[in-house]
């Protein structure tokens, strides 16, 4: 079965910098869509960066010149870098894949396998 591992998150002062690493397993890495997506406390779920399986990326306008998505398929994980964080970059970031979509949907709904999340703080 498909299982997505997240971690590197952690406490990082404004202006710092964390990478994120989400190790896949259970199906053909990079033959789909991934991303990253994070929620804040009473906030929804939103995107903030994606890649596409010929290795296309988009980002979230909030985060586009500070984050940087990335993979290695020989270690079949996926990366965030993330840099410059600011206070409202705070919240659970989880990896997910969109399987079956070689190109990345715009919708959060596609997404159909999620890991457990790994805690970013900013303070």
């Amino acid at each position: 079965h498909v299982q997505l591992v997240e971690s590197g998150g952690g406490l990082v002062q404004p202006g710092g910098s964390l990478r994120l690493s989400c190790a896949a397993s259970g199906y053909t890495y990079s033959s789909y869509c991934m991303g990253w997506f994070r929620q804040a406390p009473g906030k929804e779920r939103e995107g903030v960066a994606a890649i596409d399986s010929d290795g296309s990326t988009s980002y979230a306008d909030s985060v586009k010149g500070r984050f940087t998505i990335s993979q290695d398929n020989a270690k079949n994980t996926l990366y965030l870098q993330m840099n410059n964080l600011k206070a409202e970059d705070a919240a659970i970031y989880y990896c997910a894949v969109a399987g079956g979509w070689t190109s990345c949907p715009n919708n959060l709904v596609y997404f159909n396998e999620w890991g457990q999340g790994t805690q970013v703080t900013v303070s």
